[in-house]
């Protein structure tokens, strides 16, 4: 599904990431680990396409991403990818269908369809009723299930994560946790997911850790 190979990152002086190889399998949940400032996102952001390497490549689904073109790399993106980061980022004047949606109409779907398939996933994750539904008119948990709503809305193969419950009490965060594996369970989605907490860690299909820019197990 995912192969990283010779993946550098310099932020100036900085060598962020130092000639990471990594490979992931379809359907696989696995877990990115490590001390604040080790390069986990830095890696995921890579991973994902949001942040170019200044050496080495990734390929999703067999599509060396960085070779595209700007236009078809987000094309790419749009309908093979999607991101769930610890703040929800909602976009506050739309409604959490509304919100879902967004990705989906944006790849030039037909609004019909795509407002069916959201409300559906309403239902999947739980928040049935909720969709007319403001972003401050919903809870943290409630908030970013519907941020993991818009991720899927696309059917993407993979997901990326960045510190999805970390700012979600305990009881949320473990039904968040959850959530990732019933996804993966009804539609066989990857998960590649940042994160500080033990529990998400352990319940992972494999843990990677990295230090100092380099990955120390695999």
């Amino acid at each position: 599904m995912i192969i990283a190979t010779n993946i550098c990152k310099n932020y100036g002086n900085l060598q962020v990431l130092k000639n990471l190889h990594l490979e992931i399998k379809e359907g696989e949940i696995v877990s990115i680990i490590g001390a604040s400032g080790a390069g986990k996102s830095t890696l995921l952001h890579i991973l994902g396409s949001l942040d170019r390497p200044d050496s080495g490549d990734v390929h999703i689904c067999d599509t060396s991403i960085f070779g595209l073109s700007e236009k078809k790399l987000a094309q790419f993106r749009n309908t093979h990818i999607g991101f769930v980061f610890q703040f929800h980022n909602l976009l506050p004047e739309f409604t959490a269908v509304e919100n879902i949606a967004l990705p989906a109409l944006l790849g030039g779907n037909k609004p019909k369809e795509v407002y069916e398939k959201a409300e559906q996933l309403l239902n999947t994750l739980g928040l049935q009723g909720r969709g007319t539904h403001l972003p401050s008119e919903l809870s943290g948990g409630e908030a970013q299930r519907v941020a993991v709503a818009r991720a899927l809305i696309n059917q993407p193969k993979v997901v990326f994560a960045d510190e999805p419950s970390g700012n979600l009490d305990s009881k949320n965060a473990e039904e968040l946790h959850q959530l990732f594996f019933d996804i993966r369970k009804q539609f066989n989605t990857t998960f590649v997911i940042v994160t500080h907490s033990p529990t998400l860690s352990q319940m992972a299909d494999r843990s990677i850790r990295i230090q100092d820019g380099t990955i120390v197990n695999n």
